[in-house]
């Protein structure tokens, strides 16, 4: 016996299967395959873990930033102390006129709250005048007022994250300024 297909009829009971299959929630053409029980605390598992990770990159970096910040600004200050602390220096207290030491326990003392003094290097230096009309004798008296000191720091910044380089690196800022006595 042949079976007999109503063709007009086939559309419709396709449409309406499909149909509920999507009030339920499923999405497939073949209607529910499965259960989804679970993917939400899957998803939200790898939501908060990639929230997490970028919440503490940018702490750790955050902190780089202001180690950095502090470097260039203990050279930029001792070069200020130094340059005020020149040959002809006399009267003021710690150093006068100024030592590369000096200028090292200075940097020291003036470090940011979170850095290890340890961790700092300093490279002081006394360069000859820029100026072409007055030439000091810089070769005689290296602070001589007129002269140039230069100071340069370096911290040895390691990050705070395991996620994160473990490596150290060095942060520096050089900074330079015309003795003025």
């Amino acid at each position: 016996m042949k079976t007999k297909f109503n063709v007009g009829a086939a559309p419709a009971v396709l449409l309406a299967s499909r149909l509920s299959g999507l009030r339920r929630g499923c999405w497939s053409r073949l209607g529910c395959l499965g259960s989804e029980r679970g993917d939400d605390a899957v998803e939200t598992a790898l939501t908060i873990v990639l929230l997490l990770t970028l919440l503490f990159g940018i702490l750790a970096f955050g902190h780089a930033l202001y180690t950095y910040h502090f470097v260039a600004n203990a050279a930029r200050v001792a070069t200020r102390w130094a340059s005020v602390r020149g040959y002809s220096c006399k009267g003021l207290a710690g150093g006068c006129p100024a030592a590369a030491s000096d200028v090292t326990t200075y940097v020291a003392n003036v470090a940011g709250l979170g850095l290890n003094p340890a961790k700092l290097t300093v490279n002081t230096t006394w360069l000859p005048s820029p100026s072409t009309s007055f030439k000091p004798p810089c070769s005689t008296y290296s602070n001589y007022p007129g002269c140039v000191v230069q100071v340069q720091v370096v911290y040895n910044y390691n990050f705070l994250l395991p996620l994160l380089p473990s490596s150290s690196f060095n942060m520096q800022s050089t900074s330079q300024m015309v003795i003025s006595q």
